[in-house]
């Protein structure tokens, strides 16, 4: 079951129903409407896939339980509504696979779910009108590493990645896949300036390389080991494309606030790094800036990349001009 079959959701469904797996949708208003009435419309660089797949707006009526995949697609601030649907509808037993940006999704997971799996996604893709979804990646769709909440493999990962591999996508089992969505991290910190100016070089790639940096003190204060090469090797396999000719407007922030959403997701990313720097006592302004600047995007109603470089170094000035917060202290 996809739960929240948008851009990650809707590509990973699409493809492994296409490719013969037993897979049902969930999914609200125009969009499960859409996908009711005329399946999912996936288009990508080598042409349009319209994929028949079932789809519901109430996981009560599919009676979960072990043996079933629960494949969580939504944005992370809209977490806990979607495992408390699943936890009402479902047996305790059921895996949950939480296909998500940031790292705190799995620790929520795991206080309802027994069985808990993170997926660190690499997808390029957009959803923009009901029914439909821009999958970018090529000739891959996406790079899908999936594993157990905190280490570990199962057979679960073992075969959902055998799965994802013979759909479309780039997956392996990983014992360690937590630390790979902190690498992924690492790229998402830039989300909310694409989202902000809609460019990542220059200032706003000056930027995004300090918030990066207070990234790597804090994961080094917290002793966590996360890759920092992108996957360089393995993403020759995925490519970002265009589609018709045109190329991705942006990521998932971007997205959010083209889509008018009352909520953007910085508080899972640059928010996580500030949370790490309280705790473990690593100064991140950078970070808070940018946390302030989502919260401002969002209240402000700004379409993407509209937001002024200038105003943006003005958030950044204030929250430096602050100071650092105290840090926390543990007992242990």
């Amino acid at each position: 079951m996809i739960f929240g079959a948008g851009a990650i959701g809707g590509t990973i469904g699409g493809r492994l129903a296409e490719h013969g797996h037993d897979v049902v949708l969930v999914a609200r208003g125009a969009h499960h409407d859409a996908l009711r009435d005329r399946g999912l419309l996936l288009r990508t660089p080598s042409g349009p896939v319209q994929v028949q797949v079932p789809v519901t707006d109430d996981v009560a009526t599919l009676g979960l339980g072990a043996g079933d995949v629960v494949v969580v697609g939504t944005k992370s601030q809209d977490s806990e509504a979607a495992f408390d649907a699943i936890a009402t509808a479902s047996s305790p037993d059921v895996a949950v696979v939480c296909a998500q940006n940031g790292v705190e999704n799995e620790r929520r997971a795991l206080r309802r779910f027994a069985h808990v799996h993170g997926m660190a996604v690499m997808l390029p893709a957009s959803h923009m009108e009901p029914g439909v979804v821009d999958a970018h990646g090529a000739p891959a769709s996406g790079i899908l590493d999936v594993g157990r909440f905190p280490t570990g493999v199962d057979d679960v990962d073992t075969i959902f990645s055998a799965d994802l591999a013979s759909s479309g996508f780039l997956s392996s089992a990983d014992p360690q896949v937590m630390l790979r969505k902190y690498g992924k991290l690492l790229l998402n910190l830039a989300n909310v300036l694409e989202a902000a100016c809609g460019m990542r070089d220059g200032a706003v790639g000056d930027i995004y390389q300090r918030a990066r940096a207070e990234a790597l003190a804090c994961y080094e204060a917290a002793g966590i080991d996360a890759p920092t090469d992108d996957d360089a090797e393995r993403r020759k396999g995925m490519k970002m494309a265009p589609i018709d000719g045109v190329r991705r407007d942006g990521g998932s922030t971007w997205q959010s606030l083209a889509r008018s959403a009352p909520t953007i997701e910085t508080d899972y990313l640059n928010g996580e790094i500030v949370l790490l720097g309280r705790t473990h006592g690593v100064p991140t302004p950078v970070n808070e800036a940018l946390q302030r600047l989502g919260r401002r995007l969002v209240s402000d109603h700004v379409a993407p990349g509209t937001f002024p470089l200038d105003e943006v170094q003005a958030v950044l000035d204030e929250t430096c001009s602050a100071g650092p917060a105290s840090p926390i202290r543990l007992s242990p």
